[in-house]
């Protein structure tokens, strides 16, 4: 039995698919019977057979909750922990160390004492360390503890940290580092804003460079890892590194709609995130954009994917095609 956190999320519908697909029998976690209609649209993206989603076996429960998740790992050989909270509003940081550490520790106790086989984990390359001489950010980039980072980074790397335990007390584990993973699905959350907020004509770009990666890699490379002989590795998983600039653009380009004209300067993203503070003090809503979004709109973070490449003779979709085909399957 393969069980699946975070099942409902953008990698964890596109991995459920491929898994059943698969013929494997899995159990996937879910917290609203909403949530398992999005993953039926990343279904529907793939197959019109409606049969296939009544082949997961959904399990209510909440990763925080050690009496809920005890039964579910009832004859569970293999774990994907694809659930995460992702966020960049500092009041968000006590619950995503909530999900995302204290979450990742208590799946990672009842995988110890279940005995599986292997765990494989989504982290990011959030909690990938930057390069100290300039170049190719790798997985053997030290992430620092010292740096102001945000408190997404923290907690991801936090819950890397759980992981690595499990490989200590016989668990053979993989983790993934992916870029930023575009994928067709949840339009109103993550990677999917992107194409929504080209839809509706957004007029802004700034010239950061960031890695990008399509989902369909993503699931590919993690069931390929989970069934190899590889384990207690780690592996970032970019494409290409491009600038937000260029990504907008071909989004606008695969939409059919006018590209945004306008460049914001650092200097303006640094007020704009200021301003956006101060208003959601007076409204208690979330922030449009956080110091931390706003740094990583400008930042230039080169990633390198040669370790998966040479361990896997693994080949990565270029991003204009990912981009081509997720744009062919926007609903909004």
């Amino acid at each position: 039995m393969i069980l699946v956190t975070g099942g409902t999320g953008l990698v964890g519908a596109h991995l459920l698919y491929h898994l059943i697909k698969n013929d494997e029998k899995v159990r996937a976690i879910y917290r609203s019977k909403d949530r398992i209609e999005k993953v039926k649209e990343v279904f529907s993206f793939y197959t019109d057979d409606d049969s296939l989603i009544s082949k997961i076996e959904w399990f209510k429960a909440d990763i925080t909750q050690v009496p809920a998740m005890i039964p579910a790992f009832k004859d569970v050989t293999h774990l994907y922990h694809c659930a995460a909270l992702i966020s960049f509003d500092p009041k968000d940081y006590r619950e995503m160390r909530k999900v995302n550490i204290h979450g990742t520790a208590i799946l990672v106790n009842l995988a110890i004492d279940a005995k599986i086989k292997k765990l494989c984990f989504v982290g990011s390359i959030a909690s990938v360390g930057d390069s100290i001489t300039g170049g190719l950010i790798t997985e053997q980039c030290e992430w620092n503890k010292e740096a102001d980072n945000s408190g997404y980074s923290i907690t991801k790397f936090g819950a890397e940290m759980e992981v690595w335990r499990a490989s200590q007390e016989g668990v053979e584990v993989v983790i993934v580092n992916p870029g930023v993973i575009l994928g067709s699905g949840f339009w109103n959350s993550g990677s999917g804003k992107l194409f929504s907020q080209v839809n509706t004509g957004f007029k802004y770009y700034t010239e950061g460079i960031t890695g990008f990666v399509g989902v369909k890699d993503v699931v590919k490379s993690m069931i390929l890892l989970m069934n190899s002989d590889v384990k207690n590795e780690r592996f970032i998983l970019v494409s290409e590194n491009k600038s937000f600039k260029e990504v907008f653009f071909t989004i606008a380009a695969a939409l059919g709609k006018r590209p945004p004209s306008i460049k914001i300067k650092p200097w303006q993203t640094a007020i704009l995130w200021r301003v956006s503070w101060v208003i959601s003090k007076f409204t208690g809503k979330a922030p449009l954009l956080s110091k931390y979004s706003a740094r990583s709109a400008h930042s230039v973070s080169k990633y390198s994917s040669e370790k998966i490449k040479k361990v896997l003779n693994f080949e990565f979709e270029k991003i204009d095609d990912v981009i081509q085909r997720v744009g062919s399957n926007f609903t909004f």
